[in-house]
This record gives C-alpha cells, structure tokens and sequence, in this order.
C-alpha cells in the first residue's frame, strides 16, 4: 500500500474542516485594524495611535499548563480558550497596556474539528470581551508527540501604552499598600500539584462537599480578566505597580515589581483562603509555605498604591464590581 500523510497520522481534510469551523468566531472578533481575512501567510493590523504621544508596544506568550488534562478528562474544551487570552490579557494590562491583537497556537495528536472548533470558540469569546481582535493562528497536528486525545495550546498577544504611562513599579516605596482583588480558583497555575493531589483521591466528574461543586467544573474555572477593574482603578488613584498573580504565588510575582532594597509584608490573616484551596492543602497536607509559592491562594492581582489613597480605593468597590482587600505593604 502507497504510503500517504493521512497513513502517518495527519489528516489535510480535518485540517480544511477545522479552518472552515473557526473563521466565523475570528471574524466576529475582527475591528477595522484588522486587515486581512482568515488564510493569508501573515496576518494584518493597521493600529491606530493616535491617542497616544510615544505608543509603546507591550507583548506576551502563554499557555495554561496542565488544566488541559482536566479539560481533556471532563471533555469540556470551550473554556480553555479563554483562560489562555485572560491570562495574556493580564499580563500586559498590569504594564499598563491595552491589548490590541491576538494570536494562537493549537498543536494535537489527532486533529478532532468540533474540539480545535470549541477550544477556539473561547479564543474569540474572550477577545471579544477584552476588545481585541483574534487575527490570526496556527493548528497543528502531531501524531507521535502528542497522544490522539491530548493537545497543547499557546498564545501571544500584543497591546500598546503610552510611553509616560508604563507601570512598571519605579515609583514604588516604603509604606505603600498592596491591595488584593480576589481570584476565583486556581486560574492557570498549580495544576500539577492540584492533580497529583486531587485525583489521587476524588474523581474529577464526582461532587466535593467541601467545595459544593463537581470538581472538575471547580478546575475549570475560567481565569479572570482584570482588564476592567486596571482600567477604572487608573482612573481613580495613581498606580504604583500591579501584579498578576501566576506561577510563582503572591511574593514570586509581586517582588518582581518591588524596587532593589524594598520587600513586601503580606498580612495572610486579611483573607480567607478559598475552599478549593483548602481542599488541596487538607488533602496533600501541604505546607503554608508550599501553598503561598504554587498558588494563587485566592488574590489574582495585586495593586500597590499609596498609604493616602486607600480609601479611594475601598470607597470605589461598586465602580470595580469586586472587593478589595488589604494584603499587605511595602517594607
């Protein structure tokens, strides 16, 4: 027998059927900077700057580790995208940024059209909600590095802030207050740990008392976007710095931000820690340490600000449609 692509586990027609399944959820995230359509070699953006004295571009690559697995185990693939465009949305928006374009990758064993269809759909619907635009993107299917059902999944997002308005944490000194906005759950990060803990013990499609949710569903919470709250905390109080808390927890990504010869204080009494979170510590008898610097532990970002401007902050709960919590200063 003739030996051909589809005979060494690449199937063209899956791949011609996908692309036909995800140009309606690209083209409904498209603006009029975008200038090309789903299928060119490049994709086309023609920014519009002219807000901005000395547009400076901010850029970011992501993936969502092992909660694919989790995707994977309950067949839910329509959430995953959005966690992914979350996740770099945060990443450049804490610089100050506002993204303007997305871009992904999707690399499987065995290319399945309606899942790579879901996956993007989550791609296009959280563009839509961040307000940028899904331009362009790569599938990819690999037989032999990646099992049939398993696939991977990245993404570079692009935005842009004035040069005079970057946050990058310079301005940053003693006795001004980290200020924490809740998460809600373990975003992206944690989920090797999570796994190995967790399904040890439970099954994902079985219902945790201690979290009153099927567990899998709590897993696939969608990482949220803290695009809206940076947004109208800029206009009420000056930034200081802002961090997105990832891998690494609270003190690995805020110290990021922290000036040489400055250290945070966290007060880890002034919240409490999410039930899942608990679950995990309880069920892995994990350390506090451990915890604090693989996960979240409940704040997804953090702003600091000045001493005087607290209750600006705390007074505007309303306008930021979410509480904010004290966690900490700077020492």
């Amino acid at each position: 027998m003739d030996q051909t692509y589809k005979s060494a586990g690449v199937d063209i027609k899956a791949g011609e059927q996908t692309v036909d399944k995800i140009k309606g959820y690209a083209k409904s995230t498209f603006n009029k900077s975008v200038l090309t359509d789903i299928g060119m070699f490049g994709a086309f953006y023609e920014p519009d700057f002219s807000g901005y004295e000395k547009p400076v571009l901010v850029s970011s690559v992501d993936g969502v580790g092992t909660k694919l697995k989790i995707a994977v185990d309950m067949s839910k693939f329509d959430t995953i995208g959005q966690d992914l465009v979350n996740h770099c949305v945060n990443d450049i928006a804490v610089c100050g940024a506002k993204p303007l374009f997305f871009l992904d990758y999707y690399a499987t064993g065995k290319l399945n059209p309606d899942k790579a269809a879901d996956v993007i759909k989550g791609f296009a619907t959280a563009c839509k909600e961040n307000g940028c635009a899904l331009i362009g993107g790569e599938t990819a299917e690999m037989p032999g590095l990646y099992q049939a059902d398993d696939f991977d999944v990245s993404g570079t997002i692009v935005g842009v802030v004035d040069k005079s308005k970057i946050i990058d944490g310079k301005k940053i000194q003693k006795g001004d207050l980290l200020i924490g906005f809740p998460s809600n759950g373990l975003h992206t990060n944690g989920y090797s740990l999570a796994r190995k803990v967790l399904l040890e013990k439970f099954n994902v499609s079985e219902h945790i008392t201690e979290i009153n949710n099927i567990l899998g569903d709590e897993l696939l919470k969608i990482h949220k976007s803290y695009l809206s709250i940076i947004l109208t905390l800029k206009n009420i109080v000056e930034l200081k710095g802002l961090s997105h808390i990832t891998g690494g927890g609270i003190i690995g990504n805020t110290s990021r931000i922290i000036p040489k010869g400055l250290d945070i204080l966290i007060h880890w009494e002034n919240w409490d820690m999410p039930a899942v979170f608990k679950l995990i510590q309880h069920t892995g008898k994990i350390s506090d340490e451990e915890m604090h610097k693989v996960f979240n532990c409940g704040i997804g970002l953090v702003a600091v600000i000045s001493r005087e401007d607290e209750s600006k902050v705390f007074n505007s709960a309303i306008n930021l449609q979410e509480h904010p919590i004290l966690i900490g200063e700077v020492i």
